[in-house]
């Protein structure tokens, strides 16, 4: 408390001085003073808090032995000092002595979300009071009565309700509030102040807060309940007619300023579009059954007025008396002439007028006289059947309700019809926003793809190829439900992206023999920079000649891999790549090269998609990054691996295999017709000298023959042999 005496103190002396300045006194020796005067405190401020420190520093075990007396005394100066500046962000209240709710704490949602479903319960509990009168036919006597057991039980209730009201009302004392004047950046700061805060609520919600909490309703009803059986009735009606529907107004205006609440600390009132939905269809609901209430004790009202009518008509002065229930004794003669009466002439003048005339006009409250809603004790029905009565007409704005003259009926139709003709808006407005945004890709989808129909009618493009377009359009909706997963992504921050980026790629990163002997930190390098990429049946996604814009990592799919060395005459490879495989390799070698041209390289091969294929894309620009993480890595199982999954250097391997078995072959056949020739050689050497010069000239043939063969061998290899791959150098670089 020493430091809010200390900023009264404060703004003590300034009001002094500006007092002094207004009567022309010296006004920089009143500020030299209030400068003085501020320095003193805060050096008796500080002199306070080194002596705190200096009690710790010579008994530590002070803390200890007195469990924690020490912290305890700290956080009470910091609460006071917290206290004195007014404004804390969000983690400072933890340190706070008195609690303090921050608006968007945990439990401080659960409550207001509990305060809602309070508030809906209430506002259908309230009509219920409406249904305690009620007609009561016997054989002994007809007349108004009252429904204890249900005003008990609505009591009761109410009352619980209005439990949920007051821990409201103490948490608004306790909750603190962000400065107007701090949201110019960020969140803002809180307001601590209970004072503060106790000043803001009674400004705004508290009046309506404390009209909602009053128990009004129980207090006719526990006096009526509490007096003799035969007390009068009709001024607890009137009281609960005219208090339910004051009260009741408080009651629903209470539902937005904790609705608004809910907006601003969660970000949206109804998390689903379903729940969104039922909520305003539930608030329909709830108008429907007030409405149905209200026209229930209307109803009895008009069969109050028309008995009242007709006991003037008869000149019986005591029809007060026994028209409700519990006014008279059987035995007395006022009521034998009462029970005389409304047995012969008011069943008969009060009964609804039928086509010839004969009867009451009751209106828009026929219904409820004819069906016998009036005098049932079936509660669920009673409510059940005003209920559909006010849902009809709140539906249809009162188009069907015929009303007599009766001032109380005409004005109640004309607000049933004002009142249902802005429900029915709200209700269509609200549900219609939360029902499309259901459907909303769905129907971007559905206009993405009339356009397309659209344009590539207007352009004439072949069927066939309308029909790739479509069935790429059909599979990326398939796979992503219209979400833009790059942008969505892409829009979170660094730590959180990296953290879901490693969610979805990792597992299948590690399926790449290329990246699976990698640490984490260049698995979480390389997660963060793969595209999600997806390619339909027969989609070319490298053409042979073509620049290799990106490389491409297999999760799920085929493709076709082929190669036709550029186009020679007479050779084509062909192999298929399947989960774990990459192509666009050229690229990586490209991006290993510090000296590599700034033109992407050409690709080798043509890449074909022969079913549905999912993979992970890594761009140029990625790829140079990714490349100088694997020269960290200067690791030869790296380039062996890359040696091996290269479809490049697969298809170079077979050739060059191919090609030297050839050799063996031709080497091997060579030999075979050496030695035969030797040994022809060996068994002619004995013949006459005479063939000596046959032999020559055979040998020479048969040497200049081979040396043909040989050439022609060599030529046939070089055309076959591939020249060798660039080598992709995985070696640390000296730049």
């Amino acid at each position: 408390m020493a430091a809010a005496k200390e900023a009264a103190d404060d703004q003590r002396e300034e009001g002094d001085v500006r007092a002094a300045r207004a009567a022309g006194g010296s006004g920089a020796a009143a500020g030299g003073d209030v400068h003085h005067g501020r320095q003193r405190r805060r050096r008796q401020g500080a002199a306070r808090d080194g002596q705190l420190l200096l009690e710790r520093a010579q008994d530590p075990d002070a803390v200890g032995a007195h469990g924690g007396g020490g912290r305890d005394e700290h956080r009470r100066y910091r609460a006071e000092r917290l206290k004195s500046i007014g404004r804390v962000f969000q983690e400072d209240l933890t340190n706070m002595s008195q609690k303090i709710f921050d608006p968007q704490d945990a439990f401080l949602v659960r409550m207001n979300r509990l305060f809602v479903m309070a508030c809906i319960v209430s506002v259908a509990v309230d009509p219920l009071f409406f249904y305690l009168p009620a007609v009561t036919a016997t054989d002994s006597n007809t007349c108004i009565g009252f429904e204890r057991g249900l005003a008990t039980g609505a009591t009761a209730v109410r009352s619980a309700i209005d439990l949920f009201y007051l821990a409201r009302i103490a948490l608004q004392f306790r909750t603190a509030y962000i400065a107007p004047s701090s949201r110019v950046f960020g969140r803002g700061e809180l307001v601590i102040d209970p004072a503060a805060i106790a000043r803001r609520y009674v400004r705004r919600f508290f009046v309506v807060d404390l009209l909602s909490v009053l128990p009004l309703p129980q207090i006719p009803i526990w006096n009526f309940l509490h007096r003799p059986k035969g007390a009068d009735l009709l001024p607890t009606k009137n009281a609960l007619l005219f208090i339910v529907l004051v009260q009741y107004i408080p009651r629903l205006v209470r539902f937005y300023p904790i609705t608004s609440e809910l907006k601003r600390t969660t970000g949206v009132f109804a998390e689903t579009a379903f729940a969104g939905a039922a909520y305003y269809l539930l608030l329909y609901m709830l108008a429907s059954h007030m409405v149905g209430a209200f026209w229930y004790l209307l109803s009895i009202e008009r069969l109050d007025d028309c008995w009242r009518e007709n006991c003037k008509v008869l000149k019986f002065h005591q029809c007060k008396k026994y028209m409700y229930c519990g006014g008279g004794n059987l035995g007395q003669s006022g009521f034998l002439e009462w029970r005389t009466m409304i047995r012969q002439v008011l069943v008969m003048e009060c009964a609804p007028a039928d086509e010839a005339g004969t009867g009451f006009q009751y209106g828009i409250f026929t219904t409820a006289i004819q069906s016998g809603v009036v005098s049932t004790t079936n509660l669920v029905a009673k409510v059940l059947f005003c209920l559909w009565w006010g849902l009809q007409n709140l539906s249809t704005v009162g188009q069907g309700l015929k009303t007599t003259h009766y001032k109380g009926e005409a004005l109640f139709a004309i607000f049933l019809a004002v009142f249902g003709l802005i429900l029915m808006a709200l209700l269509i407005g609200n549900m219609q926003t939360y029902l499309q945004s259901m459907t909303l890709r769905l129907e971007e989808m559905r206009l993405r793809r009339r356009d397309s129909e659209q344009w590539m009618r207007h352009r004439v493009l072949p069927v066939d190829l309308q029909e790739r377009v479509w069935r790429h359009d059909q599979y990326r909706w398939l796979e992503t439900r219209g979400v833009d997963e790059d942008s969505l992504v892409r829009s979170l921050p660094k730590d959180l992206r990296r953290d879901v980026k490693r969610h979805l790629c990792l597992r299948l990163v590690r399926r790449v023999p290329l990246f699976a002997n990698m640490d984490e930190r260049l698995l979480d390098a390389i997660c963060e920079r793969l595209k999600p990429s997806l390619c339909t049946e027969a989609t070319y996604i490298l053409r042979e000649g073509d620049p290799v814009d990106e490389m491409l990592f297999i999760i799920r799919g085929r493709l076709e891999s082929s190669t036709t060395d550029g186009g020679r005459m007479g050779f084509f490879n062909r192999g298929l790549l399947k989960e774990g495989d990459f192509c666009g390799e050229e690229l990586l070698t490209w991006a290993l090269d510090p000296k590599a041209a700034a033109n992407l390289p050409l690709s080798t091969r043509t890449v074909k998609a022969i079913s549905e294929v999912e993979a992970f894309a890594l761009h140029a620009d990625e790829l140079k990054f990714v490349a100088g993480q694997f020269r960290r890595l200067h690791s030869k199982q790296l380039q062996q691996t890359f040696r091996f999954y290269s479809q490049q250097w697969r298809t170079w391997a077979s050739c060059f295999i191919q090609a030297a078995w050839r050799r063996h072959l031709k080497r091997k056949a060579a030999e075979q017709r050496r030695r035969e020739e030797e040994e022809e050689e060996a068994a002619s050497a004995s013949s006459s000298c005479q063939i000596t010069t046959t032999v020559l000239v055979s040998r020479f043939a048969k040497n200049a023959m081979r040396g043909a063969q040989r050439q022609r061998s060599r030529r046939d290899a070089n055309l076959i042999v591939l020249p060798k791959p660039p080598e992709p150098d995985f070696q640390t670089m000296e730049y």
